[in-house]
């Protein structure tokens, strides 16, 4: 796996001799604003119990729906284990649908929860749906909190320090999987991207890093969100003679990479993203052993593995088979808490104030890396540090990440991957 701080070094990529993938500068999509963070925190002389009330909106229909699965269970799991710990925050969660742009769940998701009195909404995982609300939230003064947008333009989004997220730039993405290709030896790259900010977002990204490398892009076609055939952008990249084609996208993928191999061209040699580095299994009707992938997160322990399993299993009587975005999610409602209590508050503009603070942006915490050993430090009269099963996580002013890991996945005979970096 390869792990990225705010500084960035540039790379060597092409079709032989390639240096890998450094530091990248993390350009959340948070716009998280002065926290002021300089300051000493204060500790409440006399403490309530606090109630935080949260909502999801997360993919439960749409493209995206595979990754509804592991992100509930993360912030189920986080809710349970806040509320075991009894030390005095408790977490009231309610779940509500994301769908995409196209099925538009969203559109009475948020409005419920926001109705409901939530502080928080922790989502969207598609930053195309968040573009679509973020305003709406920021208008209701609640916070949005993304385990899995990456788009850089919320980098700047003037969302009045309510918008914050566990999931790095797709800046940093486009530079890990263009080393990746390069390091296989590609220099000749085809692209066809999902026009959207997602897809326009990281294949900027992707063809900045590739050619600064040395390689060439030598064909670059975008698609739309309702297209069904994919023929002329196939045709298109084909004629110029790829070495290797990226793919980004999310369920289009399973029809946009069989039409590429039924026209000659070879199963092993296409690049996914996040988007689509699911397990295809029979989804794919064609081999794609030996294509590869990239997804933000580190390795993930086997307790934390198990625990999101049987949470899943309470939550919702199925087995939990893709871990996608889970640590991040959990991270972000473990934030959430711990900004409340060190503000003792569940004023989102209060928590929003301590958010950077508590993920050790401002540099004065004490690290833990659990809510109990946290809230325990934020209780005794001191400030916590906290480090996740995302990460260091330790936003900036903006309320990014500033240290991530991009893993790299390789797929086998049977259509599914495994972690090989």
């Amino acid at each position: 796996m390869s792990v990225f701080t705010s500084t960035r070094a540039r790379k060597v990529l092409g079709g032989i001799a390639v240096v890998s993938a450094s530091a990248m500068i993390l350009a959340g999509c948070s716009g998280g604003g002065d926290t002021g963070s300089s300051d000493e925190p204060s500790t409440p002389t006399d403490r309530e119990d606090l109630t935080l009330s949260i909502g999801t909106v997360l993919p439960q229909t749409g493209q995206l729906a595979y990754l509804g699965p592991p992100e509930e269970a993360g912030v189920g799991l986080a809710v349970a284990e806040i509320n075991e710990a009894a030390l005095g925050i408790t977490v009231d969660v309610e779940y509500g649908d994301s769908g995409d742009p196209d099925n538009k769940a969203f559109e009475t998701t948020v409005p419920r929860l926001l109705d409901s009195g939530v502080s928080a909404l922790i989502g969207a995982a598609s930053s195309g749906v968040t573009k679509l609300f973020l305003d709406q939230a920021v208008s209701a003064g609640v916070i949005t909190f993304s385990p899995a947008n990456t788009s850089p333009d919320f980098t700047e989004w003037p969302d009045d320090n309510l918008y914050w997220r566990t999931a790095p730039s797709d800046l940093l993405q486009g530079e890990v999987l263009a080393s990746e290709i390069g390091i296989d030896g590609h220099a000749n790259l085809g692209i066809i991207y999902l026009n959207d900010a997602y897809g326009s977002g990281l294949e900027a990204s992707l063809t900045e890093n590739f050619e600064a490398g040395g390689g060439t892009i030598v064909a670059s076609e975008a698609y739309n969100a309702n297209d069904t055939s994919f023929d002329a952008q196939v045709s298109s990249i084909l004629a110029q003679n790829p070495d290797a084609i990226a793919v980004i996208g999310f369920e289009e993928t399973s029809t946009i990479v069989p039409a590429f191999v039924s026209s000659g061209f070879d199963g092993s040699k296409f690049y996914f993203v996040d988007g689509n580095t699911q397990q295809w299994g029979a989804d794919m009707s064609v081999p794609i052993e030996g294509s590869k992938g990239t997804q933000p997160g580190p390795v993930l322990a086997d307790d934390f593995q198990e625990r999101l399993i049987a949470q899943w299993q309470e939550q919702s009587g199925e087995e939990l088979v893709d871990f996608n975005y889970a640590a991040e999610s959990y991270d972000a409602v473990v934030l959430l808490a711990l900004a409340s209590l060190a503000a003792n508050s569940t004023e989102a503009a209060d928590i929003a104030g301590s958010l950077q603070d508590v993920s050790g942006g401002s540099g004065d915490g004490e690290k833990c890396d659990s809510f109990e050993a946290c809230a325990q430090i934020i209780l005794d009269g001191g400030m916590a540090d906290y480090d996740g099963y995302s990460g260091a996580i330790t936003f900036d002013e903006n309320g990014d990440p500033t240290e991530a890991t991009i893993g790299v996945f390789q797929y086998g005979a049977d259509n599914t991957h495994e972690r090989i970096n």
